[in-house]
């Protein structure tokens, strides 16, 4: 067979840029695997800089390089590229490293790097000022530009820089910080134009503070920290993705509770099961709380297992959450487990004992619940009595899906134990029938050769 003709990396180098322009950013950052001559396009421009060792100076260094990356911004800003900023100090230790990698659609992402390996513990105020650095009318146009701010691995060396490039990004509408070791308190404080947060994997955080009045996408991933929403009424869509547990944090209940009445107006939640197993461990009864999720219409619960504290723990919280529409179940198996504490005092009263028909007894209708989705599961007991809990308590059910560790998705329906399960189900090739762990009636398992409705990105 003969070798395909490359004709495309063949074009003038224009061409392959305004390419480029065309594709969402981290799309065009793909294409410098294609060849050499793709590659060559993402080459950085490298700017070398010296600072002065002196503090005082800091705020006229940053103000120099601020000045750079205005300039950066204005450089064909309907082109992709990639800038390289060596920032040079007289001791050497401090010299850090700058990429920016400007995308077409008014996005740039920062990554920092540094030549000394220790990472020192820090604080990072974030805060869009009136005047910042950008009081000059061309600098005020590059920064105008700026929609998408992705910042990566900040470091303590690199904290005055970052907080003075944020001041000057007063009409920035979405920011991403991940991967900052060694930062233990984030304070970000915008205006009125920032609507998407994320805060990811940041291993020291201890205390998150959030201060944005028209914000309606927060997401957290990594340890759960202090976090403090102020001023966040227009919120809609939270993930609260605590993969790592505790950490080296302390709360208590009342901590924990005022930071979920902090996002009750919201219609997205996704969180991590055990911080609901954690509150009922504690004797948190949700249903006895002073508030509910009353405009929740979408919940996406994550962990590593489902067991009876888990599986008990969804069930009280599905109590507080009346219009809920759409509920997804997803078991991470490579997450760790986090352990709860034992508690000498209990907030209500213990509740995870029960069995599993005063659970049933308690639990609420789910008059607005109708898709339910699985993703992760295995045929095991706990699972099962979810499962069964959410067919005879959600009477408007559509749809109920469970996609396997094997990636097989099956639809799931009630059959009665007065019909045979093979004759209820259609008759499909691939399908199955469970007995419920309370024998009241059979699952129906079918397998969905296209996915059906089982949403995979859950």
């Amino acid at each position: 067979m003969e070798d395909m003709i490359d004709l495309i990396s063949g074009l003038p180098f224009e061409i392959l840029r305004r390419i480029l322009s065309l594709l969402p950013l981290e799309e065009a950052v793909r294409t410098s695997t294609l060849s050499t001559v793709w590659r060559n396009l993402w080459t950085p421009f490298q700017v070398d800089m010296d600072f002065d060792a002196n503090p005082r100076t800091i705020h006229e260094d940053c103000k120099r390089v601020i000045q750079v990356i205005g300039t950066i911004l204005r450089s064909y800003y309907d082109c992709p590229e990639v800038w390289k900023l060596c920032l040079n100090f007289p001791e050497g230790k401090k010299d850090m490293i700058v990429l920016a990698t400007k995308g077409a659609e008014n996005e740039v992402h920062f990554e920092f790097s540094k030549r000394e390996k220790i990472s020192g513990k820090f604080k990072l105020k974030l805060e869009q000022t009136c005047q910042g650095f950008s009081n000059n009318p061309t600098k005020k146009a590059s920064f105008s530009l700026l929609k998408t701010l992705h910042l990566r691995s900040v470091s303590h060396v690199a904290k005055d820089l970052v907080s003075a490039l944020f001041s000057n990004c007063q009409l920035l509408e979405s920011l991403k910080i991940e991967k900052c070791v060694g930062l233990e308190s984030l304070d970000i404080k915008a205006g009125n134009c920032l609507q998407n947060l994320a805060v990811l994997d940041c291993p020291d955080i201890v205390d998150l503070t959030i201060s944005t009045p028209i914000l309606e996408s927060f997401s957290y991933q990594g340890v759960l920290p202090q976090i403090h929403l102020v001023n966040t009424l227009n919120l809609v869509h939270v993930v609260l993705y605590l993969k790592d547990g505790l950490g080296s944090n302390e709360f208590d209940c009342e901590e924990i509770l005022l930071l979920l009445a902090s996002l009750k107006e919201v219609e997205i939640l996704t969180i991590s099961g055990w911080l609901l197993e954690w509150l009922c461990s504690a004797g948190v009864i949700f249903r006895c709380l002073r508030f509910q999720f009353n405009k929740l219409k979408e919940l996406r619960w994550i962990d590593s297992l489902i067991n009876r504290a888990k599986r008990d723990s969804l069930a009280c919280f599905l109590n507080v959450a009346p219009i809920l529409e759409r509920l997804f179940i997803k078991i991470e198996r490579t997450n760790s487990s986090v352990p709860c504490p034992y508690f000498h005092q209990y907030w209500h009263e213990p509740h995870l004992w029960m069995d599993f028909a005063t659970v049933e007894s308690n639990t609420s209708q789910f008059d607005h619940l109708k898709v339910v989705t699985f993703l992760g599961f295995g045929i095991k007991e706990d699972q099962l009595l979810l499962m069964e809990l959410l067919l005879k308590k959600a009477s408007m059910l559509n749809s109920m899906s469970v996609k396997l560790p094997t990636n097989r998705i099956w639809r799931v329906v009630k059959v009665s134990l007065h019909d045979q399960p093979k004759q209820a189900l259609s008759n499909h090739q691939n399908q199955f029938a469970v007995l419920s762990p309370t024998k009241d009636f059979f699952f129906g398992f079918t397998e969905e050769i296209y996915g059906g409705h089982c949403s995979t990105n859950a």
